[in-house]
């Protein structure tokens, strides 16, 4: 009985240490697979938290039209900007040095539209040619605010289509691919035989309005023309909430010929609609610099019709641009006049020319003016008016530079804000 008892025994041990055995394996294992977890997981901080090796072989150069919106840029990516000699002759001849080499680089030249916009237009064109010349892979025009954007189209029987020029010229300067936002009209992405990425402030715009405007549940997206109603509807859908149209008739009993170019005389011609595209009918005399407003003249009226209910209402005046703000006071007023609670003022490009900021910090029916910074706004002329905020797009823009580097899809960009 003793033996078979110690046999007894003895098998025990031996189930015994099987079990502990196994364990031990079982716990190998697991600890072997959390060690990998842990090095995939260090893996993924490291490249987070070192942004340089995701844009490596790249150059990021600025011109000098937007030095802030160049810093925020590559501060966000963690680069360093390229180095880059930027001056003019004595007759007013751009000189561009390019600093390092670019050879065999994926180069993003980073100019914005400008108040001395022929100027920006003409460095980034040589710093492009430059690249091109210094071997560059490809080069990409990254420009917030596309110069000469408003003249899309003929306006007049012998007008120029600027902006189609505009594109040529940069095709034929080296570019290989643009990235902008918000052009003033989306079909100018056909003037272009390269790839052009036209990138959309909207996100960012709905955030700002969710987060910092109260009662904006009950507000209204207003167009100030029948040409915005497609940007106003989009913004409009994206909050789920209403939007109204301002119609502007401006009737005229008139002709499109002067008397002396007629084939015979010219007949009467009522209600002749105005381009509505542009913010004002205004320019600048080029030897006096003084701004010119055409006025309207003796046979002709104006009517401002509003489509949609505002009473009691937040109102959100939307455009791509303000340059002139004397058709955006207009509607403020219009709307104001019809129950309109609050009125704000937003646009992708401030502009801003002339007096507009003083004219909008004294006009009572304008609450705040919203726009992005990507047209340089200097810091005297943001002091002037109190009303104004400036909202950052330049996260858009570099995860659209890295993305683009990295040969990654962009379509996110077009309805998210990046973290």
């Amino acid at each position: 009985k003793l033996i078979e008892e110690l046999d007894g025994y003895q098998r025990w041990d031996k189930v015994v240490a099987e079990i502990e055995a196994e364990a031990k394996a079982e716990a190998k294992a697991e600890a072997k697979v959390e060690a990998k977890v842990e090095a995939a997981e260090s893996t993924s901080e490291e490249k987070e938290s070192e942004p340089k090796e995701t844009m490596r072989k790249t150059k990021i150069f600025g011109g000098s039209s937007h030095p802030e919106i160049l810093s925020l840029i590559t501060t966000r990516l963690g680069v360093e900007p390229g180095a880059v000699k930027l001056s003019q002759f004595k007759n007013r001849e751009t000189s561009v040095e390019i600093g390092v080499s670019v050879r065999n680089e994926d180069v993003f030249i980073i100019q914005s539209g400008s108040p001395k916009i022929n100027d920006s237009l003409m460095e980034l064109l040589i710093m492009i040619n430059a690249c091109k010349g210094a071997s560059a892979q490809r080069i990409t025009a990254v420009i917030p605010y596309f110069p000469y954007s408003k003249q899309s189209k003929k306006k007049k029987h012998r007008g120029a289509i600027a902006a189609k020029l505009v594109a040529n010229i940069l095709a034929i300067s080296g570019v290989d691919h643009i990235i902008t936002m918000d052009l003033h009209a989306s079909q100018m992405q056909g003037f272009f035989n390269i790839p052009v990425d036209n990138l959309y402030a909207e996100p960012t715009v709905a955030k700002w309005i969710q987060e910092s405007v109260q009662n904006w549940e009950d507000g209204v997206v207003v167009s100030k023309n029948a040409g915005g109603a497609k940007r106003v509807t989009s913004l409009a859908d994206r909050l789920n909430i209403d939007f109204a149209l301002i119609h502007m008739d401006k009737s005229r009993k008139g002709h499109t010929h002067g008397p002396d170019h007629s084939l015979s005389k010219p007949e009467n011609i009522y209600n002749r609609l105005e381009d509505e595209d542009d913010d004002d009918d205004s320019m600048v005399d080029a030897e006096t610099g003084h701004e010119i407003h055409r006025a309207e003249t003796a046979d002709e009226t104006s009517l401002m019709t509003l489509v949609g209910d505002v009473q009691d209402k937040v109102c959100f005046i939307v455009d791509d641009m303000i340059d002139g703000c004397h058709s955006f006071l207009e509607a403020a007023d219009n709307l104001v006049s019809h129950g309109a609670n609050q009125v704000y003022i937003i646009a992708t490009h401030g502009i801003l020319s002339g007096n507009s900021l003083r004219q909008i910090e004294e006009c009572s029916n304008v609450h705040k003016i919203v726009v992005t910074n990507t047209y340089p706004i200097p810091a005297e002329k943001r002091g002037i008016c109190s009303k104004l905020v400036i909202l950052d797009i330049s996260p858009t823009l570099a995860e659209a530079i890295r993305r683009t580097h990295n040969g990654e899809s962009i379509s996110y960009l077009f309805t998210q804000v990046p973290n």
